[in-house]
């Protein structure tokens, strides 16, 4: 059973959604994509130059499964591309085989949940014969229900993620996250005084020392803040007010980005939100500002889906 979510915005949910890019998406409000039926068989191969479309679909593992049309080539395979940084070579793939053992002839590929993912985004190719020119795909139907609750599971260290998403230009495309162990936030709660967070610890355990520490972007400047922390030592809560974030230092427009330490000498560990169906967060998350002394705080997600908290 789902629990209630981020008390100052909605919910949103992709469900089994259709593969075309929603426009004009208003933050802070739930975005739904249709919730299409059985997907229309066809045997006729696409022809060349046609948008290429294919269907995938997660389960509770991280298994993904896709799949295609009938296509030609002998060895017919996906390709997935970890996505350079810019002005660097792409150096890292992965090459799934398309099975086709369906009458209709449509082709299917599984991602297992090993090997992990480096952290990422990869497109997708579909690679018709080895040495031939790979083209790049659209998505049809992204059935991710499996990943709707996916912050209500505890996961083992590493802790691995794995999230299909539409591209701004209407491709398909991986999310992945692949951390040692990673707080997840769950609701926060802004009032005019002060902001509330709650979260949840994957892949280790809070201690009676455990810390919440602000970190000023770009400096070494550190708030640190005692957690209030559930009796299975994963659970933790922590509020945070504007005084906690004055004289900082780092110039008019300042990010503090949100960590937990588990004990005293631990590492770090980040927090953010990556265990749903929600692959870019930032701009759909969009939460109310503290407003005091001529000054705005505001609570955020990063383009990596970490929490960070900007004063300005």
């Amino acid at each position: 059973m789902s629990t209630p979510e981020d008390r100052t915005t909605g919910e949103p949910r992709e469900g089994v959604t259709a593969g075309t890019p929603h426009e004009g998406m208003t933050p802070g409000v739930p975005h739904r994509g249709a919730t299409p039926g059985t997907p229309q068989t066809t045997t006729a191969s696409p022809q060349e130059g046609t948008p290429l479309r294919v269907d995938c679909a997660t389960d509770i593992d991280g298994r993904i499964t896709f799949r295609l049309p009938p296509v030609a080539g002998a060895h017919p395979q996906l390709l997935l591309r970890l996505r350079p940084k810019k002005g660097r070579s792409e150096t890292t793939r992965h090459l799934l085989d398309l099975d086709s053992d369906r009458p209709d002839g449509h082709r299917h590929a599984v991602l297992e949940p090993h090997p992990l993912l480096d952290e990422g985004r990869w497109d997708v190719y579909l690679l018709p014969e080895p040495g031939a020119e790979r083209r790049r795909l659209r998505p049809g139907l992204r059935d991710l229900r499996s990943l709707v609750d996916g912050h209500l599971r505890d996961r083992p260290a590493p802790v691995a993620v794995r999230i299909p998403y539409v591209t701004k230009d209407g491709f398909l495309a991986l999310r992945a996250w692949r951390r040692t162990a990673h707080a997840e936030a769950r609701a926060v709660d802004v009032t005019d005084r002060a902001m509330t967070v709650t979260a949840r610890l994957h892949g280790a355990e809070l201690h009676a020392d455990a810390t919440v520490r602000l970190r000023l972007r770009g400096t070494d400047t550190v708030r640190t803040l005692r957690p209030r922390t559930d009796d299975d030592a994963r659970g933790f809560s922590f509020t945070v007010g504007p005084r906690d974030l004055a004289d900082g230092g780092g110039g008019p427009a300042r990010v503090w980005d949100a960590f937990v330490r588990p004990t005293d000498g631990a590492p770090p560990i980040r927090v953010g939100r990556l265990l749903d169906d929600v692959a870019d967060r930032k701009h759909v998350y969009v939460y109310p500002a503290i407003e005091t002394d001529g000054s705005a705080v505001r609570p955020y997600y990063t383009v990596d889906n970490d929490f960070a908290i900007e004063v300005t």
